[in-house]
């Protein structure tokens, strides 16, 4: 199996240009969470440091103000749960919680991460991600056994989507047999909210139009590195701050 490293993926990392301006880098919508806002508010700030044109969040009336406080300015809240516009490019849920039903039928790039993971339809697309650990990954795919590569494989193919299975070794798993293990990571991402963090940065890369299967190598690599570069006493919101760095280095 390969490893995961920046050769396979760093040709295709979104680079704004002279001629650049916000909705050519894409505009993601992340379904907030009635609850536990924190994992929205990390999930789209990582998304927007990533590079994403524009990030809104869709919240319920009774806790948009929630999000409209804590958030930063750059980060759009709208109080309508049913809120579209045709320039959207991607969207997350999960984080934190449901506020609404994924759209299992969606052409655009999806990332299901969480709550989202339940119920999930026999079939989706290759335009969907799935970001689950291990005790989600078996509540998901309770029939899927073997080791940890051959599990996401097979969930993949047999879903038709594409699988991050988050852990010390994250696999990264696509529709088509391809298959990634990504090493590197740090022991300090052992901590509440990094995964949230990481499905806002993959949100951020396949929003500007870079190829699924690479947008989630690279998301996995850097949200890794980024780990790497804090090291001790990390919580999840030092991560959205490390990603500039990152990204710069690649």
């Amino acid at each position: 199996m390969k490893s995961n490293h920046p050769d396979l993926w760093t040709h295709l990392i979104p680079v704004k240009t002279d001629e650049s301006h916000k909705y050519k880098h894409g505009h993601v919508v992340i379904y907030g969470a009635p609850e536990l806002t924190g994992a929205t508010r990390l999930a789209a700030s990582a998304c927007s440091r990533m590079g994403a044109g524009l990030v809104t969040v869709l919240a319920n009336p009774n806790i948009a103000n929630v999000y409209r406080t804590a958030l930063p300015p750059h980060i759009l809240v709208r109080d309508d749960l049913n809120w579209f516009d045709e320039r959207v490019s991607a969207k997350l849920y999960g984080p934190g919680g449901l506020s609404v039903e994924p759209d299992f039928k969606s052409n655009l790039p999806i990332v299901l991460d969480a709550d989202a993971l339940s119920n999930l339809p026999k079939k989706l697309a290759p335009n969907y991600i799935l970001t689950p650990h291990e005790g989600e990954f078996e509540r998901a795919f309770p029939d899927i056994k073997g080791a940890r590569a051959e599990k996401a494989i097979e969930a993949a193919q047999t879903i038709n989507a594409h699988i991050i299975l988050k852990g010390a070794q994250t696999i990264i798993a696509a529709p088509d047999g391809n298959c990634v293990m990504n090493d590197h990571a740090s022991p300090w991402l052992a901590t509440a909210g990094t995964g949230d963090v990481l499905v806002g940065m993959v949100a951020g890369l396949i929003a500007q139009d870079m190829p699924v299967f690479e947008a989630c190598c690279g998301a996995v690599w850097i949200h890794g590195d980024c780990g790497r570069r804090f090291g001790p006493g990390l919580v999840a919101s030092d991560l959205v701050d490390t990603i500039p760095a990152a990204l710069k280095a690649v």
